[in-house]
């Protein structure tokens, strides 16, 4: 699947959110002063949101507009909502952009050509088959990539700790883990992976060869990485055995005789 990083110089990328694929709106922000009967911005939380009543309203759609529109300030996320007040084009809030996703109509926050909101970096989604607690930590990478690319580096480098324990082994080697998951019959292309997220994942944590303070493009390929070690070790098995367990029972037992070892 084709992956576009998100950046200010693309009209479609996959987005930060929902990690489609999509068209981008990009749109520039104005600043419209508060008001005297406003002076403060409208901050909406749990507490205040029991405060308030929607059954108040008696307009049914109203009502549901207002429920909508409370959720998503509670939730804290930022919107566009239209207004009817026109906003004073005079303040324009330069080298601030927003990046609406046509598929999920969420928006994306930028300063200059950093990615502000959400907090990820510009990686690869998560391998939907990828453990829970595997992913945690490839998330979490990703919500600092953009402070500390070495950090990211390190996390993932547990990750791959993790993955191993969850294959068979250990996971208090990583050079053991990989020797052992080879002479198992792991594929070649894995192990490389495997040797290449551990050797630049110790460079990261230990300062030698590779230095990831300012290289983002090595922390980015680790991500990937992670992805196609999950890729091949559990998600290919997992379709696989997907495709025969939906083959019809009279097959599953021909093969299963034919499969069966021979009398002597």
């Amino acid at each position: 699947m084709k992956y576009v990083s998100p950046s200010i110089k693309e009209t479609a990328f996959n987005c930060p959110h929902c990690g489609a694929l999509a068209k981008q709106f990009w749109s520039a922000t104005f600043v419209s002063p508060h008001d005297e009967k406003m002076p403060l911005p409208t901050i909406i939380d749990d507490k205040r949101k029991t405060e308030v009543d929607p059954s108040e309203i008696l307009d049914l759609d109203e009502r549901q507009k207002f429920i909508v529109w409370l959720n998503r300030m509670v939730s804290g996320e930022p919107f566009v909502e239209e207004r009817e007040r026109s906003f004073n084009t005079k303040h324009q809030l330069r080298n601030c952009s927003v990046s609406n996703c046509f598929n999920c109509q969420k928006s994306c926050i930028w300063i200059f050509d950093k990615l502000m909101y959400p907090v990820v970096g510009n990686i690869l989604p998560a391998n939907a088959d990828m453990p829970e607690d595997i992913k945690r930590d490839y998330e979490e990478a990703g919500s600092i990539l953009n402070q500390s690319p070495r950090g990211a580096a390190a996390l993932l480098r547990l990750g791959i700790q993790k993955l191993c324990k969850k294959l068979g082994q250990p996971g208090e080697n990583i050079n053991d883990d990989i020797k052992a998951l080879v002479a198992a019959g792991l594929d070649p292309r894995v192990q490389q992976s495997l040797d290449a997220v551990r050797v630049i994942g110790n460079s990261a944590v230990h300062p030698g060869k590779i230095d990831l303070r300012d290289d983002r493009t090595t922390a980015e390929a680790l991500f990937r990485l992670l992805n196609v070690i999950v890729d091949k070790t559990i998600s290919e098995p997992k379709h696989v055995k997907e495709i025969y367990d939906s083959l019809p029972a009279n097959l599953l037992e021909a093969i299963a005789k034919r499969d069966a070892p021979k009398a002597g």
